[in-house]
């Protein structure tokens, strides 16, 4: 660790750091004093990253990271040790995710795989391999400090139709934190499952222009127009009244820093209320009022 001041400086890795949450989390660690390898996807969202964090006194070392290729997995990883040193890893925040979009008759098997590589499988890969980092942490900083954060949604918790392969990816991803919140229990590492709901990222517009491929002479708007409209209407709706990146960057960093690792934490009104909803109605007026968001009505009879 580094010491300035008489204040100790931390390191953690943040993956998907380009924009959005990822972005957001890397510059309150750096206001907090906490030294991080960024993952970008390429050099110039590191030079747009470092200007960003210029006024901060914290390392920002931006690194080129495809959580899918385990060659720049490894490359980082060997990085990373280097910079670290003995004192180990501070905290790994598994950020990076896409959306993949459409109805699952129309998703082919690869465009599952890309969804699962990125959302989850990147995500239990970099837990996997920087793991070392972490117990070396702990053994440096105390038990419990060390921690893993990981970023679902409250996708996680509420599927949505035509969002198959997103909400099963966040489902996964759920899981795997409550999964690792026990197995790691006795090693001293802390984990944590952000759930955030909308939040005004790229990636929305994303799945909005990913939508948008379904154009009106595709076979799917035979058998799904309602539903694809339903999907674009409910993207827009969702960046439109999202929350501020920087904010759901600073609730993140707030279950970082606590002093004990929180097991799940929703990000935004919109996601407490979902959750609260799913818990309390009756599971077919919750579908009901899912539904009734995309536009879609019952069938006729």
């Amino acid at each position: 660790m580094y010491i300035i001041g008489g204040i100790t400086l931390r390191w953690a890795i943040v993956t998907g750091t380009s924009t959005g949450i990822g972005e957001a989390i890397t510059l309150g660690l750096l206001k907090e004093k906490v030294n991080v390898i960024a993952g970008i996807r390429k050099q110039s969202d590191g030079q747009k990253l470092i200007e960003k964090s210029k006024n901060y006194s914290a390392k920002l070392v931006p690194v080129e990271l495809d959580v899918t290729k385990d060659e720049q997995i490894e490359a980082v990883l060997v990085q990373a040790s280097e910079l670290v040193g003995a004192d180990g890893l501070w905290a790994l925040v598994n950020n990076a995710g896409v959306v993949v979009p459409g109805p699952l008759e129309f998703l082919t098997r690869n465009d599952w795989r890309r969804q699962f590589e990125i959302n989850f499988f990147g995500m239990t890969e970099m837990t996997r391999v920087f793991l070392p980092l972490l117990r070396k942490g702990v053994a440096a900083q105390g038990s419990g400090v060390p921690r893993i954060m990981l970023v679902s949604s409250i996708g996680g918790r509420v599927p949505q139709p035509m969002l198959s392969a997103y909400t099963c990816s966040k489902f996964a991803t759920t899981a795997l934190g409550d999964s690792l919140r026990l197995e790691l229990k006795r090693q001293g590492i802390g984990v944590t499952v952000l759930e955030p709901g909308a939040i005004a990222t790229a990636i929305w517009n994303k799945g909005a222009q990913a939508a948008s491929d379904f154009t009106p002479d595709h076979p799917a708007r035979q058998i799904y127009n309602t539903e694809i409209d339903g999907l674009t209407m409910v993207s827009r709706k969702t960046a439109a009244g999202a929350l501020a990146a920087d904010k759901a960057g600073e609730i993140a960093v707030q279950a970082l820093v606590a002093q004990k690792a929180p097991a799940r934490v929703l990000v935004g009104d919109d996601a407490k209320l979902a959750a609260l909803l799913k818990q309390l109605l009756p599971l077919a007026v919750f579908d009901r009022l899912i539904a009734s968001q995309f536009g879609i009505a019952s069938p006729s009879v």
